[in-house]
């Protein structure tokens, strides 16, 4: 099977190596920036639009409204892409603030992030779902915006990626700096230096998992968020780390970010859990309406990859973030992911 799906995907490569077609209300303008150096996929993101009712506060109201996103009885992990898809160890998702593709890649005041685009991969046609910054955590985490049209107190009964991971077997951790930890439903809170970069403030609008009433109800499990000086590449087989609001971008320039990440990056990288792992750094949304929620930037960084340097411009979105670690980890589809395609091009 592998041979025959090696066999495959070579033929498509010589048949064709041009962007895909962008996705619905993408423009050609907005991808002049698109190379393809890898062998894509034209399959586009999902485009399925995310719910549109109010959320309630009511945890009951929500489970009503969203139980339809559970899986159903004998769901299955979707299969393995042409190529051979990794099955990771560790995967790793970064999410960084506010800012546009263009205003990252190629910036002089991101030496390091670009530093590693030229090493590891970039997905440059690759959109956020919506703004503001809240709908794009929630639709990272759980495959859909669940109705989250601002940044709020959401609290969620829907099923969501913990979920998937602990029906799995397989473990998660959120560290979000300078949370203050037991389960705390603040808003917000002002913390020292935590591990790396300025000292900044925790937002619970970037904080998915706390969102959800079966994490935030259950100390045992809302203790699998923790600020974080806690950190250990080792800990889980998915992390999501969330760097305070100066260090993300988010309320400082992206010189901070840059440096934020040059500092903390290898601690991934450079540990023996990454040889078989998967990080990812995207941002929450850029300044623009493309796709919804604006074009970003999106690196993708593995030992596992076919190549340095590589760059593809198949549509991606956040749902087809969710769906690369659905697959990565074998896990079944969630929400909008089930439609989405995922970022196997870097791996084939």
């Amino acid at each position: 099977m592998r041979r025959t799906a090696i066999a495959l995907l070579t033929a498509a490569s010589a048949l064709s190596c041009t962007a895909a077609p962008a996705s619905p209300g993408i423009t050609a303008a907005n991808r002049a920036t698109g190379i393809a150096t890898s062998s894509t996929l034209s399959k586009s993101p999902s485009t399925s639009a995310p719910a549109t009712s109010s959320p309630s506060s009511s945890p009951s109201a929500q489970q009503s409204e969203f139980a339809t996103l559970a899986p159903t009885a004998g769901a299955t992990a979707p299969a393995a892409t042409a190529g051979g898809f990794p099955a990771f160890d560790h995967v790793y998702l970064i999410v960084m603030e506010n800012r546009e593709y263009g205003t990252i890649v190629g910036n002089s005041d991101a030496p390091y992030i670009n530093s590693l685009i030229a090493s590891y991969g970039l997905a440059t046609n690759y959109d956020a779902i919506g703004h503001p910054s809240e709908p794009n955590y929630i639709a990272l985490f759980a495959g859909s915006t669940l109705g989250v049209t601002t940044d709020g107190r959401y609290d969620l009964g829907a099923y969501n990626l913990a979920d998937q991971l602990d029906a799995a077997g397989k473990s998660w951790h959120v560290y979000e700096q300078d949370y203050p930890g037991q389960c705390s439903p603040a808003a917000s809170a002002y913390g020292g230096v935590d591990l790396i970069g300025l000292a900044g403030y925790y937002f619970r609008k970037h904080d998915p998992a706390i969102s959800f009433t079966d994490i935030s109800g259950q100390p045992a499990r809302c203790a699998a968020i923790t600020s974080l000086s806690s950190f250990s590449p080792s800990a889980a087989n998915f992390e999501l780390i969330v760097p305070n609001t100066y260090n993300d971008m988010h309320s400082a320039p992206t010189a901070t970010g840059d440096a934020f990440l040059k500092n903390f990056v290898p601690l991934i990288t450079n540990s023996p859990a990454f040889a078989n792992g998967l990080l990812v750094i995207t941002w929450d949304e850029g300044s623009s309406g493309i796709g919804g929620g604006g074009q970003v930037a999106t690196l993708v960084i593995s030992p596992l990859l076919a190549g340095s340097g590589m760059q593809s411009s198949v549509a991606h979105n956040h749902y087809s973030l969710l769906r690369t670690i659905e697959v990565g980890l074998g896990l079944p589809c969630l929400g909008n992911s089930c439609e989405a395609n995922d970022l196997s091009e870097f791996f084939g």
